[in-house]
C-alpha cells in the first residue's frame, strides 16, 4: 500500500486530460461524419492513456537517472529523485507498460479495421511503434530528443497531427481535410504546455545540461513563443469556424478562450518558476475544454 501513492504520482495522473484531447476531437469529427464504435472510443482512451503514462515513467527515469531532477526543481518531486522508487524497479515498470501498450494498440487496429484492411493495419502498426519510441527517447538513452530542443517538434506531431487525424481514420478509413487545422491548433495547444514545462525549469534545465527550446530562446523569447502557440492557436480555430461554418454551436469552443486569455496574461507576469508551475493545470485543462467544445459543436449542427 506504500508504494500505491508514489507510482501514482510517477504515472502524473493530471496529464492524462490532455493525452486524450485528440482522441476526442477526432472521434467527435468522426461523429460529425456518421461513423463510431465504442469498441474503438474505449481501446483509443487506453491506448493513449497507457503511451502517456509509459512517457510519463520513462521521463521520471530519464531525468532520474541523469540527474536533472534534484533537490533544486520546481513543482512535484519525481519518484526517483525521491528516492521511494529505484530505478530498476522503474525501469521494470516501463517494459511492463510496453507490453501493456502493445496488448491493447494491437487490439484497437483489430477492432477499428481488421484483417481486411491490411495496409492501415501496417500503418497504425507503424505509428504505434514510432509512439512507443517517442515515449521513452524523450529522456531516455544516450542522446534523448527531449535534451536536443526537439521535444516540442515530437510533442505538435503525437499531441495533434497523430491523435486528432489518427483517431478519425479509425473510424472512417480515410483522412479527410476536416481534422487538419483542428489537428494543428491542438499540436500547438500541447506544445504551449510543454515550452510551460520548460520555461519553469529553464535555469535548473542549464545547470544540468538539458537543452529545451526555452533554454535555447531564453525566457523572454520563450514567452513571445508561448504567445505565438496559444493566440495562433486561437485564430486558426475561428478561421476554422469560419471556413467550416454549419451552425452557431461551432463556436462553443469560445468558451475555452475565457480561461486561455487569463493564463496568457498570468504568463505575462510570471517572474520566478512558481509562476509558470501553477499554470500548468489551467493551460491542460482548458486544452482539454477546448477540443470538447470544438468537437461537440459540431455533433450539436
Amino acid at each position: 500500500m506504500k508504494k500505491i501513492k508514489p507510482w501514482l504520482s510517477a504515472m502524473r495522473l493530471r496529464t492524462l486530460p490532455l493525452s486524450v484531447s485528440g482522441i476526442i476531437l477526432g472521434t467527435c469529427f468522426a461523429v460529425y461524419n456518421g461513423r463510431f464504435s465504442w469498441w474503438v472510443l474505449v481501446l483509443a482512451i487506453l491506448t493513449t492513456i497507457s503511451l502517456q503514462i509509459l512517457s510519463n515513467l520513462a521521463n521520471d527515469y530519464g531525468d532520474g537517472t541523469k540527474g536533472t531532477d534534484n533537490d533544486d526543481r520546481v513543482g512535484p518531486k519525481r519518484a526517483i529523485q525521491s528516492g521511494v522508487i529505484t530505478p530498476d524497479e522503474m525501469l521494470d515498470a516501463i517494459k511492463f507498460n510496453i507490453v501493456v501498450v502493445i496488448i491493447l494498440t494491437l487490439s484497437l487496429i483489430m477492432a477499428a479495421f481488421g484483417p481486411a484492411n491490411f495496409l492501415f493495419l501496417l500503418l497504425f502498426v507503424f505509428l504505434g511503434g514510432l509512439s512507443v519510441y517517442a515515449a521513452l527517447n524523450y529522456t531516455m538513452g544516450d542522446s534523448p530528443y527531449g535534451y536536443r530542443a526537439l521535444g516540442d517538434v515530437f510533442v505538435f506531431i503525437f499531441f495533434g497531427l497523430v491523435s486528432t487525424i489518427g483517431s478519425y481514420v479509425l473510424y472512417v478509413h480515410t483522412i479527410n481535410h476536416l481534422v487538419i487545422l483542428p489537428s494543428i491548433v491542438l499540436g500547438c495547444l500541447s506544445v504551449g504546455v510543454l515550452n510551460l514545462n520548460n520555461m519553469r525549469d529553464l535555469d535548473e534545465d542549464k545547470k544540468v545540461g538539458k537543452v529545451t527550446l526555452a533554454v535555447k530562446l531564453g525566457i523572454k523569447k520563450a514567452k513571445i513563443y508561448h504567445y505565438i502557440l496559444i493566440i495562433g492557436a486561437m485564430l486558426i480555430t475561428v478561421v476554422y469556424s469560419i471556413l467550416y461554418y454549419v451552425a452557431p454551436y461551432n463556436f462553443l469552443y469560445l468558451i475555452a478562450f475565457l480561461p486561455l486569455i487569463v493564463h496568457l496574461k498570468k504568463i505575462k507576469k510570471a517572474k520566478v518558476p512558481s509562476d509558470f508551475d501553477g499554470q500548468l493545470k489551467v493551460l491542460a485543462l482548458s486544452t482539454f475544454l477546448f477540443s470538447i467544445l470544438l468537437g461537440v459543436g459540431y455533433i450539436l449542427y
